[in-house]
């Protein structure tokens, strides 16, 4: 096929600089003058290339400290980077056109609650403290809701997500106390840290499968949840994400999971039954599970039942790591302070934060050749400690305090 002079032009819009359009017009005699077809830049101008871009007349600014021109030629600008609304409101009496406007905490105090359908996020705090606010429509324009966007909106009882949002920020609806239900549309592939912290009137929520993972403190403090489902898409578990979660009775831990946080379902005193996908061992303990990642969670205080049958604990000196495991997640073996020995087979590779910190026991430990990687104190603590650090394969980080692995 014969690219003629308008698919050559459509080709060059997406050329990375005016390199590439000069190379062309070099390059191929018949593709002279591409550059003088175009009405607007499509690419990002200095002095220079502004020359060659002569027929311009909507000048396209794509981030804010872009080199703007404002000859005679030119009788519109499109904006890209972002704006908040007041700004918009302002480009838009000059004629000119904003593509990525943010509403922010400043515009709510001006313009109101009702959301303008030109906006495409919610910007930081920016219902913060709207204790009277009861409900509200999020139109389908908005893609991204910012941090701490509705926190300690406390009267807020519902609210609609559009399935066009992509990203909740951190702290979204923090001290939403009132907040009953929400849904999460599928689109969503992230849902931050602290995002429903404190909800304590929030009973059911979906996880949408395009989320991969959930934040520390996700759903710290949420009292009234009685269940959650947790897709498969899952690979990351924050600390505390369920921690207070009183009211939670069942949960599920997809294989899919490769980090557990500290604290995770600490003082979740209803839960009394858990569904674990790849079921390793459970110690007294802690439950081990999934591969090639093996990771584990302290046993609730009240749990009975996993996968439908009566816990049976075993000493952990009995748990045998099987081949299929190539890395020991991150505080796998945290605190487990009647383990005396194990092997580690020579299918691991890495060796996790925290893996054995506090282990006082320990006093037989195998180190294979195949490891190239030790997590940060990762043997912090433990009964063999000075005999490992004669090991000058083990990086001495391995044997210091991090407060951020710390139980």
């Amino acid at each position: 096929m014969k690219l003629g002079y308008n698919e050559i032009m459509i080709t060059s819009k997406y050329f990375n600089d005016i390199n590439d359009f000069i190379n062309l017009e070099i390059g191929i005699k018949r593709f002279q003058g591409n550059i003088e077809r175009f009405h607007f830049n499509p690419i990002p101008l200095n002095e220079y290339s502004r020359k060659l871009f002569t027929n311009i007349e909507t000048f396209h600014v794509y981030e804010y400290d872009d080199e703007i021109f404002k000859d005679g030629r030119i009788f519109k600008y499109v904006i890209w980077y972002l704006v908040n609304y007041s700004e918009y409101l302002q480009e838009k009496e000059q004629g000119n056109i904003c593509k990525n406007i943010e509403y922010t905490k400043k515009d709510r105090k001006k313009y109101g609650n009702t959301i303008p359908s030109e906006v495409k996020s919610l910007g930081y705090e920016c219902f913060i403290y709207c204790y009277s606010l009861t409900t509200i429509n999020i139109p389908s324009s908005i893609s991204v809701l910012g941090k701490c966007c509705f926190y300690k909106c406390s009267s807020l009882t519902s609210i609609n997500i559009p399935s066009t949002i992509s990203k909740i920020g951190d702290g979204c609806f923090y001290g939403c106390s009132s907040l009953i239900s929400i849904n999460t549309p599928t689109p969503i592939n992230e849902i931050g840290s602290r995002c429903f912290e404190y909800c304590s009137s929030l009973t059911s929520i979906n996880i949408p499968s395009s989320v991969k993972s959930l934040g520390y403190h996700c759903f710290y403090g949420c009292s009234s949840l009685t269940s959650i489902n947790i897709p498969s898409s899952i690979n990351e578990i924050g600390d505390d994400c369920f921690n207070g979660c009183s009211s939670l009775k069942s949960i599920n831990i997809p294989s899919s999971v490769i980090s557990i946080g500290y604290w995770c379902f600490y003082e979740c005193s209803s839960l009394t039954s858990m569904n674990i996908d790849n079921l390793q061992f459970i110690s007294e303990d802690r439950i081990f599970m999934n591969e090639p990642v093996l990771v584990s969670v302290q046993i609730p205080e009240n749990l009975q039942i996993i996968n439908g049958k009566n816990i049976e604990k075993k000493d952990i000196n009995k748990f045998i790591i099987p081949s299929s495991i190539t890395k020991l997640g991150n505080a796998c073996f945290n605190g487990c302070s009647s383990l005396k020995s194990i092997n580690i087979p020579s299918s691991i590779s890495k060796i996790g934060h925290g893996c054995f910190d506090r282990c006082s026991s320990l006093t037989s430990f195998n180190i294979p050749s195949s490891i190239t990687s030790f997590g940060r104190g990762c043997f912090e603590e433990c009964g063999c400690e000075d005999e490992l650090m004669k090991n000058k394969t083990i990086p001495s980080y391995c044997f210091e305090s991090d407060e951020s692995w710390s139980d």
